[in-house]
């Protein structure tokens, strides 16, 4: 058990980019490099989907605020992505579970046109099953103590049309307090969200959420005692905003010259670089190095990835088309549970993440099953051509929950069902 608290402070990284790799997530699961030399699951995550007919702009600008929510998606599948997981993470959050006023202002924004009745009973419903687990072992909830995080790992659009859209997402939880002598706990959930196009902007008609797919948590991590997890109270970090803004590349657009931008900025590299085609398309790797690493360090990332990316395939046996020869799937997620600035200026910002990451092979060897894995990092970045670009990415100490209670791990080849491009989340 950890209970070393490393709020803004910085081990000197072995090398930029962690050990050996181009980016935050491919540290993010205690490590591919480590995960490649002892057989334990690389961990890391995802990109964006298809464009439709709405031109990109400026990534973590256009999405703006109203009442706590994120709002003003793309008329896209990755906008309808960006607000099936913004509503998730805004309806996990700890202000929305313990502040009533601040639920049902959430919920009038959120919720499509002769929804908003149900959604608030649903939303009170919720809140007052959440209580148990966000005052941990005291006998009362905390709204400044409380921990109330939501990762999102997979985002599967189970329809699409220019009228409405049904997105089923694989999210991680943390909850808890940081009061007491109970660690939060870690749990999964399935969350399948309807929406509707109206008012240009992506609107809930609905949301259910069940048990989700229940990753180990790599036997290498130790669960962190509560105080440990007070720089992620609501007044000290923020829960992430997707954007599900592209460019023409696929990538995100150029994000805004200010510190929301910045924190997009690290939070969608966070993700890009542990996507599965860094580690099987050579092509779409050196593009995404392009789009979101400094002119400074590209070389360098580079020359790093691509030996990284050839160590993790031959150790898993993984092609280019992410697959292993008997058909099993290279998953791997990486999730933004919070962030928070520890420096920003207009030319140059540092922003700690803390991280929850899967990685493994879905098949039916089930000694490479998917595990999960937290980190805390920080991305420093720079201004350069008219956006926010990566200079390096230093993880600290983990920062762990409990493993949640009275929960089997799902079999390996059940993470099938989460893997591939097309689940990966939006970004920022």
């Amino acid at each position: 058990m950890s209970s070393s608290k490393t709020s803004g402070a910085r081990r000197p990284s072995a090398k930029l980019w962690g050990i050996a790799a181009g980016g935050a997530a491919v540290v993010t699961a205690a490590g591919v490099v480590v995960s490649t030399a002892t057989g334990t699951p690389p961990a890391a995550a995802p990109s964006v989907s298809a464009p439709a007919h709405s031109a990109p702009h400026a990534s973590g600008e256009g999405v703006r605020e109203l009442h706590g929510v994120p709002v003003g998606y793309p008329h896209t599948r990755s906008g309808a992505k960006a607000a099936a997981a913004n509503y998730t993470t805004v309806s996990g959050s700890s202000r929305f579970l313990t502040d009533k006023v601040a639920r049902h202002a959430a919920v009038a924004v959120m919720a499509a046109k002769g929804t908003a009745e149900a959604e608030v009973k649903k939303a009170d419903h919720a809140a007052g099953d959440a209580v148990g687990s966000l005052r941990g072992d005291t006998s009362k909830v905390s709204a400044k103590k409380a921990i109330a995080r939501t990762g999102v790992l997979s985002a599967h659009v189970l329809d699409f049309d220019a009228h409405g859209a049904m997105v089923r997402l694989w999210t991680t939880t943390v909850r808890g307090s940081t009061a007491g002598h109970a660690t939060p706990t870690l749990g999964f959930q399935s969350v399948t969200v309807t929406l509707t196009w109206e008012s240009d902007d992506w609107k809930m008609k609905a949301s259910s959420a069940s048990t989700g797919l229940v990753a180990p948590v790599d036997d290498r991590q130790s669960s962190n005692v509560p105080g440990d997890f007070a720089d992620y109270v609501p007044a000290a970090a923020e829960d992430p905003v997707v954007s599900g803004a592209r460019d023409q590349s696929g990538f995100p657009p150029p994000y805004g010259h200010t510190e929301r931008g910045a924190r997009a900025a690290a939070v969608s590299a966070t993700m890009l670089y542990g996507d599965p085609r860094f580690f099987c398309n050579e092509d779409w790797r050196h593009r995404m190095l392009v789009a979101t690493a400094a002119s400074s360090v590209l070389h360098s990332v580079t020359s790093d990835s691509d030996a990284t990316a050839q160590l993790v395939t031959k150790n898993r046996g993984v092609g280019a088309d992410g697959t292993t020869p008997d058909g099993s799937e290279l998953i791997t997620r990486t999730a933004a549970l919070a962030t928070r600035s520890i420096s920003y200026s207009d030319q140059a910002a540092s922003i700690e993440l803390w991280t929850a990451s899967v990685g493994g092979v879905a098949g039916k060897d089930e000694t490479q099953r998917p595990q999960v894995a937290f980190l805390r990092m920080t991305v420093d970045l720079v201004w350069e051509d008219g956006t926010w670009k990566t200079t390096a990415v230093t993880p600290s100490e983990p920062l762990v929950p409990s493993p949640p209670a009275m929960q089997e791990a799902d079999a390996a080849d059940s993470f099938a069902d989460v893997g591939g491009a097309s689940n990966a989340p939006a970004n920022a």
